[in-house]
């Protein structure tokens, strides 16, 4: 009887679980740096660079990880795979993965240009 009770409130449980699955994520893959301040202004000066790329590259060989940052909802996420990442460093992307809310990371799948 206590297991049949035991069970009972399990399957009652089951559907307040949240089951992670992947999403879409658009943005600019950024340096950390950059992302919290919402554009490069500050890192053109710091790195010498001009464009988004060259600063976002500079200021990862200086320690920064890279970030997805969207500047419509002001929002930026930390992703896991930072290779894969860097072959977009600087440009507008669209990011397949999971996010982990506890870390603030994209677990990524995939990434692919957008305009």
């Amino acid at each position: 009887m206590k297991r049949l009770s035991i069970l009972a409130v399990m399957l009652m449980m089951l559907p307040t679980l949240s089951f992670a699955k992947d999403h879409t994520y658009k943005g600019q893959v950024m340096d950390s740096a950059c992302a919290k301040a919402g554009n490069h202004d500050a890192g053109y000066k710091m790195t010498g660079t001009n464009t988004p790329k060259d600063c976002t590259l500079a200021c990862l060989k200086a320690g920064s990880k890279l970030m997805l940052y969207n500047s419509a909802r002001k929002t930026a996420y930390v992703l896991d795979d930072q290779s894969k990442a860097e072959e977009f460093a600087g440009q507008k992307v669209k990011v397949e993965g999971t996010l982990d809310h506890s870390t603030n990371t994209i677990h990524v799948n995939k990434i692919e240009g957008a305009s």
